[in-house]
């Protein structure tokens, strides 16, 4: 029963981007960062001694019983778990004894082994836990590596959203994907329910890109492998503002990660290196604020509605967990995007650490999820 991502606590307050500077970028000719992928990982099979299902037949997994803890012991295994990820979207751990170091141990781990660059670490997000005072333990520790998902700071930036009598928001405005305004964004999220006093609520959905993918015509996916994206979070510097909060400018994670503009440019359409699978990437909600670009506004609109459609729409491509208390999920946020569901009224906390990958390129040469897995 996690609380919204920490990325989408107000964007839907944020004010737009200004025409001229939508305008100039625009007119110049928007680069698809296209180069082969490496040779995708095979899983080595160090996993199937653990008792573990699949949710769907497209996304999701679980491993009831396994502690993550057993598994930080060998890379051979957190390796596997990596690719794990890549292929089935999100896997989800029950009741984990894991602390903070662990988890950003984990998150770092599930990285480096599958292959990211070297100067790619732990997300600092900009809205940061330090200059807020906001400890991440009850020893007062200060980290700006780990977010703290909180009911009671969603509330405060979104009070709309869990009022008793408020409207409520049409659920797909909130599908994203984790930080992609950064110009190198998440590759692994790892997020720890450790607060949960309610026994109902708060559920977290998850939808696989590569499912999204697969279901466009031919025409489609090769119209949409030639775009790129503005991926935008105004929501920011919008909290400056009026709350008085210093952001985090340099070295968010990586040196390539700096400023307050917090837009980057991404390929719609990316190769997950780890699988070498196509996926949809250029959709939820940093690209709701943000714009296709090269093309007319009425037709960026259009495109970003269709690809959310694709994703909000589509049960069969999703899969909804339950949380218990010290749930821990795994997700690529490379190859897919989640929505938490605001209908609960108690406090909870989760914590979340975030891998940097690398930045987001698509191979044309790659191949989707069902042409890699015959069809499936």
């Amino acid at each position: 029963m996690a609380p919204p991502s920490a990325d989408s606590p107000v964007a839907h307050h944020a004010q737009e981007e200004p025409e001229a500077l939508r305008t100039t970028i625009n007119s110049k000719p928007s680069t698809l960062l296209s180069k082969p992928y490496p040779i995708p990982l095979v899983y080595s099979g160090s996993l199937d001694r653990y008792e573990s299902f699949d949710l769907t037949t497209v996304i999701g997994k679980e491993f009831p019983t396994v502690q993550l803890t057993e598994l930080l012991k060998d890379d051979a295994k957190i390796k596997d778990l990596a690719i794990t990820v890549s292929q089935r979207g999100v896997v989800f751990f029950r009741n984990q004894d894991i602390n903070i170091e662990e988890q950003k141990n984990l998150a770092q781990k599930l990285g480096e082994l599958s292959g990211k660059p070297e100067t790619s670490k732990l997300h600092r997000h900009a809205v940061s836990n330090s200059k807020r005072g906001i400890p991440v333990d009850d020893k007062g520790t200060l980290d700006d590596e780990v977010s703290i998902v909180s009911s009671d700071t969603l509330r405060e930036s979104d009070a709309n959203k869990f009022a008793d009598r408020a409207p409520r928001k049409t659920a797909n405005q909130v599908w994203h994907s984790d930080i992609t305004f950064e110009n190198i964004p998440s590759d692994y999220a790892t997020l720890k329910v450790v607060s949960l006093p309610g026994k109902v609520g708060g559920d977290t959905l998850f939808a696989s890109g590569y499912d999204a993918y697969d279901r466009l015509s031919p025409a489609w996916q090769d119209f949409l492998e030639s775009l790129t994206a503005t991926h935008f979070q105004p929501s920011f510097n919008k909290i400056v503002a009026e709350k008085g909060i210093e952001l985090i400018e340099e070295n968010r994670g990586t040196p390539e990660n700096t400023g307050t503009h917090f837009r980057a440019v991404h390929p719609v359409i990316r190769t997950n290196p780890v699988t070498g699978w196509k996926s949809v990437f250029g959709a939820g909600q940093q690209v709701e604020h943000g714009w296709i670009n090269n093309v007319t506004d009425r037709e960026s609109e259009l495109i970003k509605a269709y690809l959310l459609e694709t994703i909000a729409s589509n049960y069969d491509l999703q899969v909804r967990i339950k949380w218990n208390q010290n749930d821990l999920a795994i997700w690529d946020n490379r190859s897919v995007f989640h929505t938490a569901i605001g209908d609960y009224k108690e406090k909870r906390v989760a914590h979340r650490v975030l891998s940097l990958g690398e930045r987001p390129y698509l191979d044309k040469n790659s191949s989707s999820r069902r042409e890699a897995l015959g069809g499936l």
